[in-house]
């Protein structure tokens, strides 16, 4: 493992993350995940386990502290010269959606760590603490709770949620924590973070839209990021029923049912932007029953995954008050059943202002060009801002989007991405 490093004590340059330790690490990462199109490291499973466990070996590599809290997340410190002050604090997952891309989490993970790193080799020790979270679980796609691992850092998860199924193979959340050494047994009473003895939270991420690519701009400072509520599991239950032979009063057709609610949703949509309001409406699942569905049937059931995201918690309750409305009306009118399921749902974000001041002042030094931009996706510093630490996000421009095999994070904005947040960390920390 190579451990070429171009450092300086603690001027304003300060210590370098190593390049070659960055694609060493992204290396691996891909190796542990490619499942033949793109990274799939499932939440609390093997290639989750063994992503930690890199993270793990590096540290110790370079003489870093390590410990695991009860659900397994993974911190990587730094100890300052004064131990009773607030931590500084950064982090980022190393779970991926299927078939995901390979720097989606795991670029700010390795950020903090190669920061940590760098520092520990050149000698700089700051004033407090500087720790790294790598947390568990942030894809919520594999267990239907936002925010897992951070929340379980906080001591917010509800002992019940540990009995949720996981997607793929409907094994509980328990099972799997205690697969992987966790202790869900520990759940209410372990210790946890005490928002009140950290000093700030800063996560570097990729971009997940085309944003900073428009603005051809590296790094982007994040103002706040956007809550959510879902329903991933929505059902429309209509009649089977012979296409040629069923005129058009006798169906109970799910599909045009379906068809109907979603652009009803999608007009709400376009009168919240005509407002000037700010929300983003996906329907990221609409498929009828393959087993019985087919070309000379009416269709009798339509699945559907309904996804609104805003940074206003009024305008998103006033969403899903719109689509429970949508869905009583196709009911009556195309003579169906909807089975909306469980809602799930997260709280938006603001962004600390002092520290996007901070970021934006050290980008001007550095010579870093930045935009403020939100985010539209959800993070794990929601719940560090949820729980009042100061939190900030700084984003890498990333072609092709997210949650495909396709990002694209070039390795000369993420370490110009490092290098900002190296320079903000070790301000916060001295």
């Amino acid at each position: 493992m190579s451990r070429s490093l171009i450092s300086s004590n603690t001027a304003a340059v300060g210590p370098v993350p190593d390049p070659e330790l960055a694609k060493l690490i992204f290396d691996r990462l891909y190796d542990i995940g490619f499942d033949g199109r793109g990274m799939t490291r499932p939440s609390y499973g093997e290639g989750e386990n063994r992503a930690h466990a890199l993270f793990d070996e590096i540290a110790r590599e370079h003489g870093l502290e390590i410990r695991r809290d009860w659900a397994s997340n993974l911190f990587i410190t730094l100890p300052g010269r004064n131990r009773n002050l607030p931590v500084v604090m950064t982090g980022s997952h190393l779970d991926t959606v299927p078939c995901g891309g390979n720097f989606d989490g795991a670029a700010g993970a390795a950020a903090g760590l190669l920061i940590l790193c760098a520092w520990s080799t050149a000698g700089f020790q700051p004033e407090r603490d500087t720790t790294l979270i790598v947390t568990r679980a942030e894809e919520s796609v594999w267990f239907p709770v936002s925010y897992l691992g951070s929340r379980t850092a906080f001591g917010l998860l509800d002992a019940d949620a540990l009995e949720t199924p996981r997607s793929d193979d409907g094994v509980t959340l328990r099972e799997h924590m205690q697969a992987c050494g966790a202790k869900p047994e520990e759940c209410g009473t372990a210790p946890v973070l005490d928002p009140t003895k950290i000093d700030c939270f800063v996560e570097l991420h990729i971009e997940q839209g085309p944003v900073l690519l428009e603005a051809d701009v590296p790094v982007g400072i994040v103002t706040g990021i956007c809550g959510s509520t879902r329903y991933r599991s929505a059902v429309i239950h209509g009649q089977y029923a012979h296409s040629g032979a069923t005129p058009r009063r006798f169906r109970s057709d799910a599909v045009m049912a379906g068809a109907s609610m979603m652009m009803a949703l999608h007009t709400d949509w376009k009168t919240v932007e005509a407002a000037g309001e700010d929300m983003t409406l996906t329907f990221g699942v609409c498929q009828t029953d393959p087993a019985q569905a087919n070309f000379a049937a009416v269709p009798g059931k339509l699945d559907l995954v309904i996804d609104i995201r805003s940074r206003d918690e009024a305008l998103l309750e006033r969403m899903n008050a719109r689509v429970i409305e949508q869905a009583r009306r196709v009911e009556a009118e195309f003579s169906v059943r909807v089975e909306l399921g469980p809602r799930t749902q997260s709280t938006p974000a603001l962004m600390d202002e002092t520290i996007q001041e901070q970021a934006k002042d050290l980008a001007a030094e550095m010579g870093i060009v930045v935009v403020s931009m939100a985010s539209g996706a959800g993070h794990d510093a929601a719940t560090f801002a949820g729980q009042g630490v100061p939190t900030e996000m700084l984003f890498v421009r990333n072609e092709n989007g997210s949650h495909n095999p396709d990002e694209s994070m070039e390795m000369p904005d993420f370490l110009v991405g490092v290098g900002l947040l190296e320079r903000l960390l070790r301000q916060r920390a001295s």
